[in-house]
């Protein structure tokens, strides 16, 4: 594993039962953190079943994931197979020197998505491209 294979995540959380050991455990407050447990074990439904879930600490090893829930209890650990952090951050594509597609852009692909579409217009586009690569 990589270097970061400690994370703490402050704050109260909302945990949902989703299906045969999986859990997803929601921030409550301001920041858009989720937490995907999958494998969590039958202790899991004690420890995150209470509606005070704050300040989990996730550790991932090869054997799994601890992930150590405090509460107004002392701190409890729960085992799971595999856990993912999904925080999404709001500026991330603006630092990203993502194309632009304009008007021409637009048209043009349009067109090739119109071709594709009629019977042997893959065909036909190999052709034309075969056509444009060959003249010079």
């Amino acid at each position: 594993m990589g270097p970061n294979m400690r994370r703490n995540l402050p704050g109260t959380f909302v945990t949902r039962y989703l299906a045969q050991g999986s859990w997803r455990l929601s921030a409550s407050d301001h920041t858009a953190v989720d937490v995907f447990l999958r494998g969590a074990g039958s202790q899991a439904a004690q420890i995150l079943g209470t509606p005070n879930v704050r300040e989990i600490a996730i550790e991932w090893s090869c054997n799994g994931v601890l992930l150590t829930v405090s509460s107004a209890d002392p701190p409890n650990i729960v085992e799971a197979k595999s856990a993912i952090v999904h925080e999404p951050l709001p500026f991330l594509y603006e630092a990203l020197p993502l194309a632009s597609v304009d008007a021409k852009h637009r048209r043009f692909w349009r067109s090739i998505f119109r071709i594709v579409r009629i019977p042997g217009g893959r065909y036909l586009l190999g052709v034309l491209a075969r056509r444009r690569r060959d003249s010079p």
